[in-house]
C-alpha cells in the first residue's frame, strides 16, 4: 500500500444541534495510521499544547491480555477529534421511505500519509488512548471498534470535549486543573467556577517573577513541591471572599488575571524572603509549603491587603506584618502552640479546614497583639 492514501470509511453523521457527530466502524490497528495523542505538555514559552494524560502501561497490559483472549468485546466506542482534512460524503437514498431527519448515512474521507509526524495527523484520539494502545500492542490480526467522531474548530474545543467526555469517569484532577483554563464551550458548573482560579495558578507556575514558578506540582510540571490543590484553594478563597475579589467582575466570573497576578506574587514573593529555608523543602518536611501553612498564609494575605490594589501595598509593610509571625511559627521544627491546652510538633498540623481555621487565627491573634489593633477580626471563626 502507498505511503498515501484516501481511506473510506462508511458512517453515519447525527445532527445535535448545530454540531454533526460521525458514527463508525474501524479497524483498531488502523486508527495510529491517521489518530495521535496529543499529550499534556508546555513548550519553551510556557504555552500549553494537548491534553492527554501519559499512558498507563499497566492498565494496557490488562486490556491487552483480554482483547487476546477468546470471546474478547469492547462495547464502548472511541472517540476521536477531525481536523478540517476530514470531510463527510453523503450517501444517495436508495430507499422510498421517509428520511429520518437528524441521521445521514454516508463515507468518512480521511486522509492518510504514513510519513507525517504525529501532530500533523488528521486526528486526535480524546477518549479511548489505552484502549486504543491495547489493541496496537495486542497479538491479533485486527480488532474492529466503535468509534465517534467530530470535526473540532481547534485544540480549545479538543480539551472541552476531553473534560466533558471524562466528567463521569475519575480523570486526574490536576489534569483538569491544567487543562480548564485553554478551553472553550460549557463546562459542568463545577468547572466552570475553577475555570478562572486555574488560569492564575497556571500563570503563578510559569511567571518568571512568581515564587511558585516551577513549583507547583502538575501534569505538565511533575518536578513541583507544592501540591496544585493547595494553591487552589488558597485562590479560589481570595477570589471569592478575599484581596482578590476586587479584581473579579461577579456578574460574569471573569476578572483581571494580571492584576491577580501581580497581588499574589507581591505578597508571596516576601513569604519566600522571609522564610527562604522553609520554602524550599518539599510539605513532607515544611508546613510552609503544605496545604495547611499555604491556605493560613492566603487568609492573611487577604487581611492585610483586602480592597487595595497591588500598587496601594509596600512590600515593606508586608515583610513587617510577616515577621510579627516569625514567635509563633514551627514550619520545619518546634511547636505549634495553637491555643491553650492545644500544642502539636511542627509537622502535626493538617492540611483539614479545621487545623486551617486553627492556625489562620493563630496568626490573626499574633498580629492583632503585636498591633494593638482591636480592628483586626478573626478571619475564619
Amino acid at each position: 500500500m502507498a505511503d498515501q492514501y484516501i481511506l473510506r470509511v462508511p458512517a453515519i453523521r447525527l445532527a445535535q444541534g448545530r454540531h454533526s457527530i460521525y458514527v463508525f466502524g474501524i479497524d483498531g490497528k488502523k486508527l495510529a495510521d491517521f489518530a495521535t495523542v496529543s499529550r499534556a505538555r508546555r513548550d519553551d514559552t510556557d504555552d500549553l499544547h494537548g491534553y492527554q494524560r501519559p499512558e498507563v502501561v499497566s492498565h494496557i497490559r490488562a486490556i491487552r491480555r483480554y482483547l487476546e483472549s477468546d470471546g474478547a468485546m469492547l462495547p464502548n466506542a472511541i472517540v476521536l477529534a477531525f481536523t478540517d482534512q476530514v470531510r463527510f460524503e453523503a450517501a444517495a437514498l436508495l430507499s422510498e421511505s421517509e428520511p429520518v431527519s437528524y441521521s445521514q448515512p454516508g463515507e468518512l474521507i480521511i486522509p492518510v500519509d504514513e510519513t507525517q509526524d504525529d501532530a500533523e495527523k488528521p486526528a486526535w484520539l480524546v477518549d479511548g488512548q489505552q484502549r486504543t494502545a491495547a489493541i496496537r500492542d495486542a497479538d491479533v490480526a485486527e480488532f474492529p471498534v466503535a468509534a465517534v467522531g467530530f470535526i473540532a474548530s481547534g485544540e480549545e474545543e479538543q480539551r472541552s470535549q476531553f473534560i466533558l467526555v471524562n466528567n463521569t469517569k475519575p480523570l486526574p484532577k490536576g489534569l483538569i486543573h491544567e487543562l480548564l483554563p485553554e478551553t472553550t464551550g460549557e463546562l459542568p458548573a463545577q468547572y466552570a467556577r475553577r475555570r478562572l482560579p486555574a488560569s492564575v495558578l497556571t500563570r503563578l507556575n510559569t511567571h518568571p517573577e512568581s515564587p511558585f514558578r516551577a513549583a507547583i506540582s502538575t501534569p505538565t510540571t511533575p518536578g513541583g513541591y507544592i501540591k496544585d490543590n493547595s494553591v487552589l484553594k488558597m485562590i479560589e478563597n481570595s477570589l471569592y471572599e478575599g484581596a482578590l475579589y476586587q479584581y473579579r467582575d461577579p456578574r460574569t466570573g471573569e476578572g483581571e488575571e494580571g492584576q491577580m497576578l501581580c497581588h499574589l506574587i507581591l505578597f508571596w514573593n516576601r513569604v519566600r524572603e522571609r522564610w527562604p529555608e522553609a520554602w524550599e523543602l518539599p510539605p513532607r518536611k515544611s508546613r510552609l509549603t503544605h496545604g495547611v501553612g499555604i491556605q493560613s498564609l492566603g487568609y492573611i494575605m487577604d487581611m492585610l491587603t483586602a480592597e487595595r490594589d497591588a500598587s496601594e501595598v509596600s512590600a515593606e509593610e508586608i515583610d513587617g506584618s510577616l515577621a510579627v509571625l516569625d514567635p509563633v511559627v514551627a514550619w520545619t521544627d518546634g511547636t505549634w502552640c495553637l491555643s491553650p491546652g492545644d500544642e502539636r510538633r511542627w509537622n502535626g498540623l493538617q492540611n483539614t479546614p479545621n487545623d486551617v481555621r486553627k492556625l489562620t487565627n493563630l496568626f490573626v491573634q499574633q498580629l492583632r497583639s503585636k498591633a494593638g489593633n482591636d480592628q483586626i477580626s478573626l478571619l475564619v471563626e
